[in-house]
């Protein structure tokens, strides 16, 4: 997904002289090609994420529409101040692509694992946040960033993941793609949880549970129409994120429903990460099964939440 998404960089270069690429410490070769042709659209300037960001929004100032990439800790924690004050505040059009949401990075601990960053860039105004399913879908993605106004941060997974997007679904920043129909259950998605809730509907599907499946790749702006449409007259609706409970995609699909209608508010189950620092090293995936986001505990949880449906409150919480 990021090698995708980096040579779109290079791509969207060719066709575009606004276009450049600003990284902190990429790795070696990183964008080589487009250093070559477009040597003076190829920045490369040291681990100092704060300056970086001032630079992009004085670039985007002056009429260049600036690629920034580095880690996705480093993109939001480290310099969130630039971020709010320098893009945000004066909707500055610069593009954030931050390697390894989620826990893409789980080798190396909780300082590299992005697990709020939904929450705090979701909570900055002007701010876009998008998190693709797959590499194919990050390609389509950035043909659609060139032009949108304002900062959009891109939250990526490591690579590798199974293609599971479709061509036909096409594209379009702010509308979700419905993968499957709604059933008893919808499952709504962003990023990688996509593949892992195709996982789980078919486990619930050899349960004869029918599960739906929306896949919010844009977290803001949300798409509340395709919610609502999803929403209506499933018995269970289901957030899934790669992320902790506050603020998150689960947060902002609940927000919707309340905003739209109100107390007459569909079962809701959110899945997600626990609210705390992952102190245990491993893989992303072996973390994601330890906290209940592997495809066959969803199925289990879902199971559980649909029996307990009828005498449980409104709203179910799970992480």
């Amino acid at each position: 997904m990021r090698n995708t998404a980096m040579n779109m960089v290079h791509k969207l270069a060719a066709r575009d002289e606004r276009v450049l690429y600003i990284g902190s410490d990429p790795g070696a070769g990183t964008l080589r090609a487009m250093s070559k042709e477009f040597p003076k659209r190829h920045l490369i300037e040291g681990i100092s994420e704060a300056h970086i960001i001032g630079m992009s929004a004085g670039l985007a100032m002056e009429g260049f529409v600036p690629y920034v990439n580095t880690i996705a800790t480093f993109l939001t924690r480290r310099c969130y101040e630039q971020v709010a004050v320098d893009l945000c505040l004066h909707n500055m059009p610069v593009r954030l692509i931050a390697n390894g949401g989620g826990l893409v990075y789980a080798p190396l601990g909780p300082t590299h694992q992005a697990i709020e960053d939904i929450a705090i860039m979701r909570a900055l105004p002007n701010m876009t946040v998008i998190c693709p399913c797959d590499a194919d879908e990050a390609a389509r993605m950035m043909e659609e960033t060139l032009d949108w106004k304002g900062p959009i941060y891109i939250r990526l997974g490591k690579g590798g993941d199974a293609i599971v997007s479709k061509a036909e679904h096409r594209f379009e920043i702010g509308k979700a793609i419905l993968m499957r129909p709604p059933g008893e259950v919808v499952m709504v998605t962003t990023g990688i949880m996509l593949q892992r809730a195709l996982a789980a509907a078919d486990l619930l599907a050899a349960q004869g549970i029918r599960a739906g499946i929306l896949h919010m790749h844009t977290v803001k702006p949300l798409d509340a129409d395709a919610l609502l449409q999803a929403a209506g007259g499933t018995r269970l609706l289901v957030t899934l994120e790669e992320h902790v409970p506050s603020g998150g995609l689960g947060s902002a699909v609940a927000e919707a429903l309340i905003d739209k209608l109100g107390s007459n508010l569909p079962a809701m189950l959110r899945l997600s990460l626990p609210d705390r620092f992952m102190h245990n090293y491993g893989s992303q995936d072996s973390l994601l099964k330890k906290h209940g986001l592997s495809p066959s505990a969803i199925a289990t949880s879902i199971e559980r939440a649909l029996a307990a449906s009828h005498t449980s409150a409104p709203q179910l919480h799970s992480t």
